[in-house]
């Protein structure tokens, strides 16, 4: 870091009016959100409120831990595990496959239209890709997994993409200069750059995808969601709560997974 005269760091640049604006609009979209909206903040806050959320809580007390019960539980973990492990692998390859031509790799058409495919894989939520696949792959967890497959793929995409356009040049054009074919530049010089950090998206977006499959099963897409749907419904408040429990362990377990993967990764 260069010095002033004085010894001290130089003073960091004026922010320019064109931010300040951003930032204004930004803050006239908030006021306007709570300005337009029907909050009724008081109602939520009341003693009736409290009251009959208390009332509706203690009804999962004690949660279930009959064995039976626990062991439809745990298949039912695995199962909601297993799509998001595999969910989230196939939108890794989907996305790394993206996310060459969306780079620019191939010309700005070909980089345009690939960025026009990865929105649109990530604009639709998940919940909507599987009550589009139930109707072709049937109920069960087969269309819980193409649904994270479909709308992780178009965001591990983008983030690939980008993370292999910001990668340093230099490597790549030395190579280039003497004689390495393009593609065989771009694996040995531009791809080990980008590649930890495209490793640490997909564990954080496989740390979402445990989420988002326990809440595809609210539509029948199988694994812990699809049976605290079901006890929900029945108003079976005991099974519910170990339901719940279940999926905060898992969601706890991948969490710290990831973690420690993240940081061996990045050391």
């Amino acid at each position: 870091m260069k010095l002033s005269e004085t010894g001290l760091p130089p003073a960091p640049p004026h922010i320019r009016g064109s931010t300040l604006l951003l930032l204004f609009g930004l803050l006239l979209l908030v006021i306007a959100s709570f300005v337009t909206l029907p909050l009724q903040w008081k109602a939520l806050f009341t003693s009736d409120a409290l009251r009959t959320s208390v009332d509706f809580l203690k009804g999962f007390a004690p949660p279930e831990t009959a064995p039976n019960f626990l062991r439809k539980v745990l298949g039912a973990t695995a199962e909601t595990l297993a799509m998001s492990a595999l969910g989230t692998l196939l939108a890794a390859l989907a996305g790394a496959a993206l996310a060459i031509p969306a780079s620019g790799r191939f010309g700005s058409v070909t980089r345009g239209v690939t960025r026009m495919l990865l929105n649109a894989s990530r604009s639709i939520p998940e919940l909507v890709w599987a009550s589009i696949l139930l109707i072709a792959a049937g109920l069960g967890p087969f269309a819980g997994t193409l649904a994270l497959a479909l709308h992780t793929s178009g965001v591990l995409g983008r983030l690939f993409a980008d993370a292999l356009e910001n990668a340093l040049p230099q490597p790549e054009s030395a190579l280039r200069i003497n004689g390495t074919h393009a593609m065989a530049a771009f694996f040995y010089a531009t791809l080990p750059q980008a590649l930890p950090q495209m490793m640490s998206y997909t564990l954080y977006r496989w740390e979402n995808n445990i989420r988002a499959a326990a809440i595809l099963g609210v539509v029948g897409a199988g694994g812990l969601g699809q049976m605290l749907k079901y006890h929900l419904s029945l108003f079976q408040m005991h099974q519910a709560a170990t339901v719940i429990v279940a999926m905060l362990l898992l969601v706890a377990l991948v969490d710290a997974f990831s973690f420690t993967l993240r940081r061996i990764m990045m050391r």
